[in-house]
């Protein structure tokens, strides 16, 4: 199932930025909480990406359980806690693999892999099943942007398309939201690796179906207008300003953060528009904005029946 490097990957954990070392065959675990298993929360028809991926039918999204960063704001709070159990290693991949393919008949034949920073190996082996069976979706790597370099390089010519999110500039912030203080010089590391593999050109099919290229996320939160336009300029200066950008209002407060000072409220309208300014003044036209109400209308629900079980 796996390759001999993606064996020791596993016996010796450094696929994510925080280089635990764990055994996650044996134990004990690392930050993420993750073992060799697959990990999987759900496998499911989503249809709220951005037009390019999610077309009219739907992309299949394979959600990992666990996460390698913990936003005390994370809308996916259910199935990214680290502190959650699963059954991970009680997942039988055959099964996996025909839940995947049922799905994907359905959809417009993408296959989005989210979380998967810590999955590297479990994602690599679903497609690699995947191409003996002769199915072959687009691949697109949906990802918090907290990513090694390393790892990122492994996936070349593997990923289709690149959906990393940009959250933060500022270390602090990063911090205190994320757990990871490193943020800033991660995602700028990984989004220059992904750009450096994909270019600025982002390529659809002759039905506007995504084939190649990159998407980057920056999720607009609270009290936040500077660091927003810090990660906009920081793309436009140091990247490119032909990149699409998915400029996201969705923020809502989980019960998590409802007392929270800041992060207790949704965006407002002074906020989200201060931004979308920025984004236009520095020269990106390439991308979408959301409606201020957009958070009533993108948030998970993982108590479904769209949950997999195994």
């Amino acid at each position: 199932m796996y390759t001999k490097p993606e064996i020791e990957f596993l016996t010796r954990c450094t696929l994510c930025p925080r280089n635990c070392g764990a055994n996650r065959f044996t134990g004990p675990l690392g930050f993420c909480k993750s073992d060799a298993g697959f990990g999987i929360s759900s496998v499911c028809i989503h249809k709220g990406e951005e037009p390019f991926i999610s077309g009219k039918k739907g992309i299949c999204n394979v959600f990992f359980s666990h996460c390698n960063l913990q936003c005390i704001y994370c809308q996916n709070h259910d199935i990214s806690n680290n502190d959650f159990s699963t059954k991970s290693s009680s997942q039988d991949f055959d099964s996996i693999i025909s839940r995947i393919c049922a799905t994907l008949e359905k959809t417009e034949n993408i296959l989005g892999f989210v979380s998967p920073s810590h999955y590297v190996p479990q994602m690599l082996a679903i497609i690699r099943k995947l191409h003996a069976l002769g199915k072959h979706p687009v691949i697109v790597y949906n990802t918090n942007g907290y990513d090694n370099v390393n790892t990122l390089k492994m996936l070349e010519g593997v990923v289709d398309v690149y959906l990393p999110d940009f959250k933060y500039l500022d270390s602090s912030l990063a911090k205190e939201y994320s757990q990871a203080r490193n943020y800033p010089e991660i995602a700028s590391a990984a989004l220059k690796e992904m750009h450096r593999q994909k270019g600025s050109t982002f390529i659809v099919d002759d039905n506007g179906i995504a084939q190649s290229g990159i998407i980057v996320r920056h999720l607009v939160l609270p009290g936040a207008v500077n660091q927003s336009i810090g990660v906009l300029r920081f793309i436009a200066e140091e990247i490119s300003t032909k990149l699409h950008i998915s400029l996201m209002a969705q923020y809502f407060p989980t019960e998590i953060v409802s007392s929270h000072p800041i992060l207790h409220r949704t965006i407002s309208a002074e906020e989200y528009q201060l931004v979308t300014d920025a984004f236009y003044e520095l020269g990106f036209n390439r991308g979408w904005v959301q409606d201020l109400e957009s958070h009533a209308s993108y948030r998970p629900d993982f108590s479904k029946d769209q949950s997999f079980e195994l």
